[in-house]
């Protein structure tokens, strides 16, 4: 059995959407982040040292990071379905886009998500992670121009972790600059356990209830 050590307002729906996704059987043992400082609470560290989420435990087997989990799950479960071919441009494309989203794409996602918590105006940050934003969201945008999907026109674990960022440029009410993210994103809000993992979320999430 699956447990997936779910944090409120995290990138770890995404692995509940994987989860969803994969047809596999798992629990959610979910947590509420801190709130004063956002903060995800001390529990976490009990199951990894970082504290972080998502983490999933396989039957004592606990493994951190979000494109690891992906990666490992996708591949177990859904070789084929979720994943492309191994040795294909097509499997590089989908490692290029898993690991982009984790790096290139969050970077500057995060800053603006923490810039607009911080109640002083920075000098640097600020245009910073704007420059990064436009940069990177632009080339996003154009990558998928045509696209359903970011791989082989079909959805893969890819797409899966990918979701967070164009969630969040909407919350930040930037979406609507990028029209070919914005159609990608409405094309995986229609997905039916897309829309579950946001059920499920909002069910765990004490905080807004």
């Amino acid at each position: 059995m699956i447990t997936l050590h779910h944090l409120n307002k995290s990138r770890s729906k995404r692995i509940i959407w994987l989860l969803e996704e994969l047809g596999v059987d798992y629990q959610i043992k979910a947590y509420q982040r801190d709130s004063k400082t956002q903060l995800a609470p001390q529990e976490l560290k009990e199951i990894h040292p970082l504290g972080k989420s998502p983490v999933i435990d396989e039957d004592g087997f606990v493994l951190a990071e979000s494109g690891a989990i992906i990666e490992y799950l996708a591949g177990r479960f859904a070789e084929n379905t979720l994943v492309p071919e191994k040795g294909t441009q097509d499997y590089a494309l989908y490692l290029q886009w898993l690991h982009f989203a984790e790096s290139s794409a969050m970077v500057p996602t995060l800053l603006k998500i923490f810039l607009a918590l911080e109640p002083n105006d920075t000098q640097f940050l600020d245009h910073y992670a704007q420059v990064e934003l436009e940069k990177v969201m632009g080339y996003l945008n154009q990558e998928l121009a045509n696209k359903a999907y970011l791989v082989g026109n079909k959805l893969s674990g890819a797409d899966i972790i990918m979701s967070f960022i164009p969630e969040v440029l909407q919350q930040l009410g930037a979406l609507q600059n990028y029209p070919n993210l914005q159609r990608y994103y409405a094309t995986l809000s229609e997905n039916p356990h897309f829309q579950k993992a946001n059920k499920l979320e909002a069910q765990y999430d004490t905080q807004s209830a």
